[in-house]
């Protein structure tokens, strides 16, 4: 339970960052880097729900004994 906690704020913490750092690169004339920047925030959480989802794909075959 607190891992799954941990992932949820780990997950607003990257939002806010990548929201703080695309408002400055638009205000400084560089919207191609905010995009990046949004596009990088997105792949880090990406792949943190599909680790999480691995897992969970990992504990239904355990528990139903599947190999």
């Amino acid at each position: 339970m607190g891992s799954s906690i941990d992932l949820i704020f780990k997950i607003a913490g990257v939002g806010i960052l990548v929201s703080v750092l695309n408002t400055i690169l638009k205000h400084a004339g560089k919207e191609e880097q905010g995009q990046i920047v949004t596009l990088a925030g997105l792949a880090i959480v990406f792949i943190w729900v599909i680790q999480l989802l691995a897992n969970l794909f990992d504990q239904v075959k355990s528990v139903f004994r599947l190999f």
